[in-house]
């Protein structure tokens, strides 16, 4: 049996290597996987048109295939090839795109329903990352790409982590240095009538509604068929998670006694051996998953994280920490 050699290359983030680029978009091309940097987590990326090359992203995670997965292009014209594209979801592409804001439309029979678990609809994206940008125009066809993680870990933000996960599940990883936002993208459903937030994410909701208006968010549920990384569980640390909402937490039977683990924006109310202090909700939102990985590898017993405001990108981080400890 022949092992998998896992070529990484270090790339110039705003200056990216065309060689290196070059092989990248030649292996999409090929149907092998490319890990690469985005501004919110590294994804694992195929040819989103090769149905085969996509059912390899799901065998290298591990991951369902009912979960439909996100196609990214390099710009807002190239997405007329996959989806049908409304008036609303173009003003949204104008605004926000390139950036961490996916929106699911309907979609043309070219793409696999690997890529969409099935379903009448897509998900798209238009990355800012200048490593992404770079491959994706390189490769000449939409990228399919989840988190480069193993299904249900927490998200890669830098390329070591990819290396860890899923090394040899890969073809090649492009080290660009850690990601900006360290959340994924923020994914709406622009097909009907109002604009629905499937799941929460680096682009906030307040931004969005300045544009359209209101968003409708929808039960668990009732969201979790039609968008990506939504329908199990995800991001959780190889430690129990437990979620700071209100200070009885800390005389819980959960807590007493424990070796703790605690990140957040303020200072715990008790001594903890190990602690990650972030100075703003953006901050705590970059550093999340790396603080995940970082604590799980410490001598602690369970990780307790601060509850976020509802507000801005606090939104995001309360749908990731709420799935990373299993709950809704």
């Amino acid at each position: 049996m022949t092992t998998l050699k896992t070529l990484v290359y270090k790339v110039e983030r705003w200056n990216p290597e065309p060689n290196i680029i070059d092989e990248a978009a030649q292996a999409i091309r090929s149907g092998k996987l490319v890990a690469f940097p985005t501004e919110t987590v590294y994804g694992l990326g195929a040819n989103g048109l090769d149905d085969v090359a996509v059912r390899s992203i799901f065998a290298a995670k591990g991951r369902p295939a009912d979960n439909p997965l996100i196609l990214h292009f390099a710009s807002p014209d190239a997405v007329d090839n996959v989806a049908y594209v409304n008036e609303r979801a173009r003003l949204l592409m104008d605004v926000f795109w390139p950036g961490p804001l996916t929106l699911v439309l309907p979609v043309k029979p070219i793409v696999p329903h690997s890529v969409t678990a099935g379903l009448e609809t897509v998900a798209v994206r238009m990355p800012s990352h200048p490593v992404a940008m770079a491959l994706i125009k390189a490769a000449g066809v939409p990228i399919a790409a989840p988190s480069a993680n193993k299904s249900g870990r927490p998200s890669p933000t830098e390329a070591a982590s990819v290396l860890s996960d899923i090394g040899d599940g890969v073809d090649i990883i492009l080290d660009g240095g850690a990601t900006d936002v360290g959340l994924e993208s923020t994914v709406i459903d622009v097909t009907g009538p109002s604009v629905v937030l499937l799941r929460a994410g680096g682009m906030p909701v307040e931004r969005i509604e300045e544009v359209v208006g209101d968003v409708v968010l929808v039960p668990g549920e009732a969201k979790k068929k039609r968008s990506p990384g939504t329908r199990y569980r995800h991001y959780a640390p190889l430690v129990p998670l437990l979620l700071w909402k209100d200070d009885s937490i800390w005389q819980s039977k959960d807590v007493s006694g424990k070796k703790i683990g605690y990140i957040g924006i303020k200072e715990p109310p008790v001594t903890v051996p190990e602690k990650i202090i972030f100075k703003s909700p953006e901050y705590y939102a970059h550093g999340l998953f790396a603080a995940f990985r970082t604590l799980e590898k410490k001598d602690i017993d369970i990780i307790v994280a601060e509850w976020p405001e509802r507000v801005g990108i606090g939104l995001a981080l309360r749908d990731r920490l709420c799935r990373a400890a299993g709950q809704e």
